[in-house]
């Protein structure tokens, strides 16, 4: 695959910023303690299915503290439709704990206090400070993983290389580009039947010529 240029990642990176300036989060929270919550739920769900599931978990459970005290049995109750309910409830409980115990209630916004949290890696960590501080972090999910690799940005085979890739080549304005990046492969470079013809980014694709007709 033909890799951007120099010249090239530097228009992208405007028109990422231009067009998505006020991107953020479609996941609904009010506080921190919420969007850390909905952010470990939507590993491998959608954003859509975690604002259906959120509502009546944060009205039973409004805080760190009352989710530290939940039953197990509840929590998993009120998340069953999320992928990995079993993993996610027992994830969350005991993020609720540490969070109590050793933060005194309140969601630390380091990335090496956040990666202490049950549930939460590197990129959960970078998602939740993009969004709630405007970190200058980039964070990898599928949507960003593949328009890396179809506008030629990144060739490498894992999310976390890609990351490293995308940090070094934007360097800036990164909290922007990530929110644009998820939006875009969402709703424009879909992973099936992308939106080629209303694309802003097609002079840029390196693998159009790929894609088969639907």
């Amino acid at each position: 695959m033909k890799k951007a240029s120099k010249q090239e990642i530097l228009e992208i990176h405007q028109l990422f910023i231009e067009r998505y300036k006020d991107a953020v989060t479609e996941l609904s929270y009010k506080n921190s303690y919420e969007l850390i919550i909905a952010v470990a739920l939507s590993a491998q769900c959608t954003d859509k299915r975690v604002n259906i599931i959120t509502p009546e978990l944060f009205k039973k459970y409004p805080t760190p503290k009352a989710l530290a005290e939940a039953d197990i049995d509840d929590i998993k109750k009120l998340i069953n439709s999320c992928s990995f309910f079993n993993n996610k409830a027992k994830n969350i409980l005991l993020m609720a704990k540490r969070v109590v115990e050793v933060y005194g209630g309140e969601v630390p916004m380091e990335e090496k206090e956040l990666i202490t949290l049950t549930g939460v890696g590197q990129k959960t960590a970078h998602v939740v400070m993009i969004e709630y501080t405007n970190a200058n972090l980039m964070a990898v999910d599928t949507h960003v993983f593949r328009v890396s690799h179809r506008l030629g940005l990144s060739d490498d085979n894992s999310a976390t290389k890609t990351e490293a890739t995308l940090v070094k080549k934007f360097k800036n304005n990164l909290h922007r580009l990530h929110q644009g990046m998820v939006l875009f492969g969402r709703y424009i470079c879909k992973a099936k039947n992308p939106a080629c013809e209303e694309c802003f980014m097609a002079s840029y694709c390196k693998t159009k010529e790929s894609f088969k007709p639907s």
